[in-house]
Order: structure tokens, then sequence, then C-alpha cells
């Protein structure tokens, strides 16, 4: 059997019964060919899903392009564990070409790991790199970096334009922030206190839950709410703040700029039977989702991180392969994820 991986032109012309200089023709679109050999040859081509190196014709050598995504350890968060799944879809998607694509991780909770893994990097010298930039201080040495070295980067779920990457990916979070504060005014009512909770992430390192805060405030400001603001770095430092909130009758809602720290806020209002309390945070991890379908959560903004890094490698394949131009950023919708629609969406193509 042929391995469907390493196939030749050779093997190609076997299979359809015709000479090789036909199969190139086909291939390359030039040349007469006759419609039944043209036939023939579209057939294999489509059964064993052979794809020419187009690499090698593109770059005149036996190159291997060398493409790093740089990103938080998925074993942490399940957030990032869907990033990492859709950069193994994009592995796969250019398995018969000479790209190789390697992950490399860093502690989530740790700046220092970032700025370590960093170096590990560059020592690889990779032609491309994806990177998730969660921590700003560190993000802005290493994109200097990266600039001094002429490797191109694509930056996405944080967007840092400054950095002047060749594309960001990812949402407007200052929108997303205002849509927060819509869907929590939804419930109406006399209640008028807001809490905006940034979980097990420092905001001040983090340009992207600071956006979404930013969103939050900006829609309430001409209006009577009061928003308040916390930091929360342990489990048991999230239930004491939850814990208070019993103590506020007037606190209409709890908006989590994290998608872990969404489901710890609903295990703990499921705790204290705090149904009333509106809740709204991100993306479709699977504890997010029971939690949705229960009703403790009443509304998902989903990023989709998975498509994020997916298209984040395929840009850079493009543009270094093939010289495409990227787009300076590419912002997904905000799309609002509830008990009504999750069905639908989950089945979809986009999901």
């Amino acid at each position: 059997m042929i391995d469907k991986k390493n196939i030749r032109i050779k093997d190609i012309a076997q299979m359809a019964g015709v000479s090789v200089g036909t199969v190139d023709r086909v291939l390359h679109g030039r040349g007469k060919v006759s419609k039944d050999a043209q036939q023939k040859v579209e057939d294999v081509l489509n059964r064993t899903g052979y794809k020419p190196n187009l690499i090698a014709r593109t770059l005149g050598s036996n190159k291997t392009l060398k493409i790093t995504a740089l990103l938080p350890d998925p074993a942490q968060d399940d957030y990032w564990a869907l990033a990492e799944a859709g950069i193994l879809q994009s592995i796969e998607e250019w398995s018969y070409y000479d790209v190789e694509i390697n992950c490399i991780f860093f502690d989530l909770y740790n700046p220092g790991s970032f700025k370590t893994t960093t170096d590990v990097v560059l020592e690889s010298k990779p032609d491309g790199i994806l990177i998730a930039p969660v921590f700003h201080h560190e993000s802005i040495e290493l994109l200097a970096q990266l600039k001094a070295h002429s490797i191109p980067y694509v930056l996405f779920n944080t967007n840092i334009p400054e950095a002047d990457p060749l594309c960001f990916i990812g949402q407007n979070l200052v929108h997303s922030g205002k849509v927060a504060g819509e869907l929590l005014s939804l419930a109406g009512g006399t209640r008028r206190t807001i809490m905006s909770l940034h979980i097990y992430e420092n905001r001040d390192n983090s340009v992207h839950l600071m956006a979404k805060e930013h969103g939050l405030r900006q829609y309430f400001q001409e209006q009577p709410y009061e928003v308040i603001s916390l930091d929360l770095s342990t489990p048991h430092e999230v239930e004491d703040h939850i814990r208070e909130a019993i103590l506020n009758p007037d606190l209409l809602g709890i908006f989590v700029t994290t998608s872990k720290g969404t489901y710890i806020v609903a295990q703990i209002l499921e705790k204290y039977s705090l149904e009333h309390i509106r809740l709204v945070g991100y993306d479709l991890l699977e504890e997010n989702l029971r939690y949705l379908k229960k009703g403790t959560i009443d509304f998902l903004i989903n990023q989709n991180p998975k498509r994020m890094a997916k298209i984040g490698v395929n840009h850079l394949v493009n543009h270094l392969l093939f010289q495409k131009t990227l787009p300076e950023k590419e912002i997904f919708p905000i799309e609002i994820i509830t008990r009504q629609n999750l069905d639908s969406y989950l089945t979809s193509r986009i999901h």
C-alpha cells in the first residue's frame, strides 16, 4: 500500500495508468491532455489527497519552513487547549508540505516563564512566529528582539498595536466589554451594582483584561450603575468575595473577564443559591457549557480561540510561502451564546 503522505508523481501515474508527463501536465495545467486521461489523474488525486510540494516550487529548494506557536500551557487552562487544537488542525492541513509547526508553552501565571521560553524560541531560529502575548511587558521585549532578527510574527487573542505585527487575529475586546454590559443590564429591576472579576490573571500586565473592563465601564458611564472591579488570585479569595455579594442587595450581575474564571464563579453562585445574580463570561469550555445549560451562566461571549490559532498559522504559512499580503487585523465577530442557541452553534461548521 502506498503511503499517502509520501506519494510521488510516479505513483500517481501508475495508479491512473498514464505517463509521468501526463500527470505533470495535469498538475501544472500546461500542455494538452485528453479528457479521459485528465479524468483518470484527477480521480487518483482526489482519492489519495495528493498535493505537490509547493514549497520546493516556490523557494526553489528543499528548505523546510519552520513555524513556532508560543502560547500558554494548555494543561493549565482549557481556553488554551482549544487554541492548541486549532494549531494541531493546521499541522494536519499542512502535513503534505515541508512545513514544520511546533508549539512552545509557557506558564500562564508566571511572566518569568514567558521570558525564559522566549530565549528557547529565538535559539530555534524560526521563519515565523504565532504569539499569544498575554504578558504585556514581557511581550514587548520579545517582539523588539524579533524585529531585530527580522523574524515575522502574527499576534492572536491580545493585540499590541505599537508592536506592528504582520497581522492581529481576535476580537475587539473593548466592544466585547460593552456587549457584556448590555447583557447584564437586560435583567432590569432596581439593582445597580456590577462586579467585574479578573480571576488568576493580573490586569496590570494583561491588556486584554483591561480592554474588556474598559468597554464595560464605557457602557455604564452615563447610567446610574456602580462597577466594582477586583483582581482575585486564589479560589478562597474568589469565594470570599462572592459570599460578600450575598450581603449586597443591590448586586445586579457579575462580569468575568477570563474563561476559566467564568465557571469558577458559576460553581460558587450555585453553591450559595445565587441564581438571581446574572453572570456573563467567556468561551465554550466544557464546564462553562454545563453551567450555561443549567442556567447559572446567562451568557457566554465566544472568542473562538481554536479558529484564531488556526487562522494565525495559516496566515503565516501563506505569507512566507506565497508572499500573500495579510490584513492588518482580522477581527472576529462577537458571538453571544445562550441556552437557546447553544446546540445550533455547536453543530454548525463555524464551531
